[in-house]
């Protein structure tokens, strides 16, 4: 079940494995969120289309968090598992599953791999797929399966249940846009003409484990404002260099916040993956980054940087690298590679893209064509 924003397929998805749980097959069921937080908030327990808020009393599942699963009245089990930890279903066996958001898992291929190889008890197991499409291998592979039933859905469509402001601004915003397809009307887009990244090279030179890494760093592209319906995101990348001279995209944390919230945001990436320095862009922010991070820990290591060219001169040598596959994504980040493949030079460039840059130029650039203490400007 692919489909835009608000079409309902989380509603779907809980309501199908409510069914489930009512009529068997009685094998247990798997529900595979993209993250522990995804599988708590959107699937099982707190959003509004989560299975406890829309099972009915009478057949209201017990959550046993510590177990990570549901127990229902009749004793049918659903066990939750996470697709940052595809290796959490090897092993056990379902009858049914539910996965939600396939297209943004960090490790969509082998979660599906391992999740179909565990699908084998009853007389016909079943799974269902809602998703957010993306031009992803394992997203192609099973609308090419001919076992697969496959739906659309538009946003539009769920028109009568959603918010007229909601509705009005995505109209606005996305209307007409290669954006909208993807998100309202549940399009898969192909790479965009122009753009400087391909989703081959992503692919090709992907990666579960990295070499060991002689480097660390995080890179800050902050917002200009924090309202998510007009602004930006504020870019947070996480990459490091191998001794094998590659670089690797370790983690995409960006997000919608306010400078306090973006600064622990960081500086937890940057205890987290031990890295030894925070990049930021000065010419977005000017000392306003360093100051915001140092209010979170006076000892952080920051560097801050200056773009010298344009947007285009700066990522012209970086998407260069990922052709001749000297950079591997860790796993995927799907809003990021968004990014990436849909940036056309000469566009407004986005958040995440100019912190990836940013952070891939400290690592495998070189020496910048000016420095002073605490200060690189980049070609």
């Amino acid at each position: 079940m692919r489909s835009g924003r608000g079409f309902g397929k989380t509603r779907l998805g809980a309501e199908w494995v409510i069914g489930r749980a009512k009529h068997g097959p009685f094998y247990p069921i798997a529900l595979v969120g993209q993250t522990k937080a995804d599988l708590r908030d959107t699937m099982v327990e707190l959003g509004e289309s989560s299975i406890m808020k829309v099972s009915p009393p009478w057949f209201m599942p017990e959550l046993q968090a510590t177990k990570r699963r549901l127990v229902w009245p009749n004793g049918m089990i659903a066990v939750m598992y996470s697709g940052d930890e595809p290796d959490q279903l090897r092993g056990p066996q379902h009858g049914s599953a539910w996965v939600d958001e396939l297209a943004k898992f960090k490790y969509p291929a082998e979660t599906m791999d391992n999740l179909t190889l565990g699908l084998r008890v009853g007389e016909r197991p079943q799974a269902v797929v809602t998703t957010t499409p993306r031009p992803i291998p394992v997203i192609t592979r099973l609308l090419e399966d001919p076992g697969v039933v496959h739906t659309v859905g538009s946003s539009f469509e769920n028109i009568t249940n959603l918010s007229p402001r909601f509705i009005e601004r995505i109209r606005e915003q996305y209307e007409g846009t290669r954006l909208g397809r993807q998100e309202l009307y549940g399009e898969i887009l192909d790479d965009v003409p122009g753009a400087l990244w391909k989703r081959i090279d992503l692919e090709t030179n992907r990666v579960r484990e990295h070499s060991p890494l002689t480097r660390v760093v995080v890179a800050i592209d902050p917002a200009e404002t924090v309202n998510p319906d007009r602004g930006s995101e504020t870019g947070i990348v996480v990459a490091g260099l191998g001794g094998d001279r590659h670089g690797y995209v370790l983690d995409d944390i960006s997000l919608y916040g306010t400078p306090a919230e973006w600064a622990n945001e960081a500086i937890t990436a940057y205890n987290r993956f031990h890295a030894d320095r925070i990049i930021g862009e000065a010419n977005a922010g000017g000392d306003m980054i360093e100051h915001t991070l140092r209010s979170v820990d006076s000892k952080v290591a920051y560097k801050k940087v200056i773009a010298s060219r344009g947007k285009q001169t700066r990522a012209e040598p970086i998407a260069a690298l990922y052709e001749q596959g000297k950079v591997h994504h860790v796993g995927m980040f799907a809003d990021l590679e968004d990014q990436l493949c849909s940036w056309v030079p000469g566009e407004k460039s986005p958040d995440r893209l100019d912190a990836l840059v940013w952070a891939l130029s400290e690592l495998m650039l070189g020496a910048p064509e000016y420095s002073k203490p605490g200060v690189a400007r980049y070609a």
